[in-house]
């Protein structure tokens, strides 16, 4: 009996040490063992909630759509794009806090959607060697090229090809006279310092910005000083939410036909469609197809996402831009796996990849192309016009100028 008891105890001490042996061992094994999933996360840095979350959302929403589909229906062979977005609510402490998590993380390439933390940031990345794509550029962001890349020319840059439109339909015997209003602050006065001095240089009379908050209750101030100085064109430096109050309140002024009223992108939305009268003819130098406009495979296919992913669309005039830089981040993501292996995927390579796009058009969208002294990803701007509730197209392509510091 006691034979048997010793043999079971023997026994039961075998198998506790080849068990601690297994763990052991399980404990030191590579984190990428064969069969184990390969995540490479792709960070987004956006305003959720605060001032500009109206446009961050979308921005979101698209990203997110296209990640779902990249990882079903192209991927990367073994390894799966993990979208991880954060909030900033429009802080600039709270995107360094988030960075600072990013690079501590090893997430190799992010995309940023706000001017102000693109701003910040830009000097963080150069020294951490990590890559980012942003929707929100200023001169200041892209020259001289480091290691910030976009997928369309500067706010200031965008804002000299209206000019450019302004001056070759004017007719008055003296120079047309255009002001912009905005938020003061680096979002709101992107397009200024530049946008000024090209359009003096072209034979425009810029008059003093005019400042507003991000959604401004009442613009009567303002209007009525752009109104004494005869302005002749009114440019809205932010999104929509900006310049649905400006114009209401120029309708009520008697403002509307008197003064052309024009602006930033996203201020052309669905959402100034509604205001009826009041938005007739207002302009937007756009850097991609109106969301409405189905004509365009781009937009179909942005579109077909929505309805796959969310059951319905929602759209608000430039939902294109985020499939469009989704699409550029995975491209460079999947390039930097093929020449470095997953396992030595970094910012360096990811640079590396993005340094090699060259005329990639993700599903119509646009062309994208990096070089060495250009990192806007395109030049291509056209302007556009509200004409009886639709969005128009006045020109074809332009190429934006550089307009570099």
């Amino acid at each position: 009996m006691r034979n048997r008891m010793a043999g079971r105890k023997r026994l039961g001490i075998i198998l506790a040490v080849v068990l601690a042996a297994v763990l052991l061992a399980s404990a030191c094994a590579p984190a990428s063992s064969p069969g184990e999933e390969k995540v490479l996360e792709l960070g987004l840095m956006a305003s959720i909630t605060g001032p500009a979350s109206s446009a961050s959302q979308y921005a979101v929403r698209g990203a997110e759509e296209y990640v779902w589909y990249y990882n079903e229906e192209e991927g990367i062979p073994g390894v799966t794009v993990k979208l991880v977005w954060a909030d900033t609510g429009h802080f600039v402490a709270q995107g360094l806090s988030t960075y600072n998590r990013w690079i501590e993380r090893g997430i190799p390439l992010w995309i940023c959607v706000l001017v102000d933390e693109t701003m910040t940031i830009k000097p963080l990345a150069e020294r951490d060697k990590t890559p980012f794509l942003t929707l929100a550029i200023s001169e200041k962001a892209m020259y001289p090229p480091g290691w910030v890349y976009s997928i369309y020319p500067t706010d200031a840059e965008r804002f000299a090809v209206w000019c450019d439109w302004i001056m070759a339909n004017w007719k008055g015997d003296r120079p047309p006279r255009v002001v912009m209003i905005g938020p003061d602050m680096a979002y709101g006065r992107s397009a200024e310092a530049q946008g000024t001095k090209y359009a003096e240089g072209i034979g425009v009379e810029m008059l003093p910005m005019e400042f507003v908050p991000f959604v401004p209750l009442d613009t009567t101030t303002q209007l009525m000083r752009v109104n004494e100085l005869e302005a002749d064109f009114v440019y809205i430096t932010s999104i929509w939410t900006t310049a649905v109050p400006i114009l209401k309140d120029a309708e009520r002024l008697g403002l509307i036909g008197k003064i052309q009223f024009g602006g930033y992108e996203n201020s052309q939305s669905t959402a100034i469609l509604a205001l009826g009268s009041s938005v007739e003819g207002y302009t937007a130098p756009r850097v991609s197809y109106f969301s409405l406009d189905e004509t365009n495979p781009g937009v179909k296919f942005m579109r077909d996402l929505q309805m796959k992913y969310r059951g319905r669309i929602d759209v608000a005039g430039d939902e294109c831009n985020p499939i469009r830089i989704s699409s550029v981040a995975c491209e460079a993501l999947k390039r930097a796996v093929e020449e470095v292996g997953y396992e030595n995927v970094d910012g360096v390579a990811v640079k590396k990849a993005l340094d090699s796009i060259k005329d990639f058009d993700p599903y119509g969208l646009g062309p994208v192309t990096y070089t060495q002294d250009d990192h806007r990803g395109s030049n291509r701007v056209m302007v556009a016009q509200v004409q009886s509730g639709q969005v128009v197209y006045l020109t074809d392509w332009q190429d934006a100028p550089m307009l570099v510091p």
